[in-house]
Parts: structure tokens; sequence; C-alpha cells
């Protein structure tokens, strides 16, 4: 191999080794992703056509879940927490449940993107998703992004695996 080449290969071995995604490969508070972990946070749920009720935020955002957490365990970071923000609140900050959520369901997991917490539900960490700029909007909804399909989870706290197309 020449000088050249190999030099190449080298100054790309960071940018390979940082990857998309992984809980092991994000500090805390994530420079290149600043997100702020919120004083407070409410679960509630909005009805979307084709779904139901499902979990949203205090703004009615729907709130998804990503089956690679295998429930309290977070691997959306970096890139993936650009596209899929998580439902983040300060330390010591109690998420509140409005109409139709069990309180006891709700909970919180440390956040690597800003170092507070992510709001869980059921113990599936919560996020909104950047593609669904309207309140009660699923676009995000069985969706194959970052090595798995999202979902957004009903008032029990159980995924509904729909089909995306049947989504509107």
């Amino acid at each position: 191999m020449s000088r050249r080449p190999r030099a190449a290969a080298l100054l790309l071995l960071p940018v390979l080794a940082a990857g998309c995604g992984g809980a092991d490969t994000a500090a805390a508070g994530d420079p290149l992703l600043p997100q702020d972990a919120a004083s407070a946070a409410e679960v509630g749920l909005v009805d979307v056509p084709g779904l139901g009720g499902v979990l949203a935020d205090g703004e009615g955002f729907v709130l998804y879940m990503f089956p690679p957490d295998v429930r309290a365990r977070v691997t959306c970071t970096g890139p993936c927490a650009g596209s899929w923000p998580p439902l983040a609140v300060a330390d010591g900050v109690i998420p509140a449940g409005g109409d139709g959520i069990d309180a006891e369901l709700l909970g919180t997991l440390p956040d690597p993107n800003t170092g507070g917490q992510i709001v869980t539900y059921g113990g599936y960490p919560l996020y909104r998703y950047a593609g669904d700029v309207d309140p009660s909007t699923a676009h995000g909804q069985a969706l194959l992004l970052n090595g798995a399909p999202w979902y957004v989870l009903d008032a029990s706290g159980q995924p509904l695996t729909t089909d995306p197309r049947a989504t509107p």
C-alpha cells in the first residue's frame, strides 16, 4: 500500500469509528447534538387516524419506541437522536401522566444525549420523530431507520406494529 492510500485510510478511522447510534459511542451531553433536558414532561394520548389512541408528549406530538432499546436500554444516540429526539427531562424530574395514562408505567432512564433522563413508558424509552412536524401525526410509525422499525405505543404500553402503508 502506498503512503497516500494508507494516510487516507488513517484519516477515515475516526469517522468510521463514530458510527451511527449505539449507547457506547456517544458521550453524555453530545456537543454535536445539543439537546436540552426539560424541567417537566407530560405523557398523554392522542388519536391518530388508523392507529387510535397512542402516546404523545404534552404538546400532542406522537411518541415512539425503538425495539433495539430492549426495555431499559438507550441505543438511539448521536445522529440517531437527531432524527428521533428523546423525551428528555432533567435529573430528578418525575414525568406526569395525562388522561388514560397509567402513571405506574412512567419512569426514566439515564440519557446519554443530554446527561439528564429519558422518559420511559412500560420500560421503553420514548422518542419523537423529527418528520412529525404537526401534532397527532405518526409519519414515523413502522419506519425502518437506524437498523430497526419504530413503533407508537398504546395506553397499555404495547407497541403497535402496523404496516406503514396503512398509516396516513
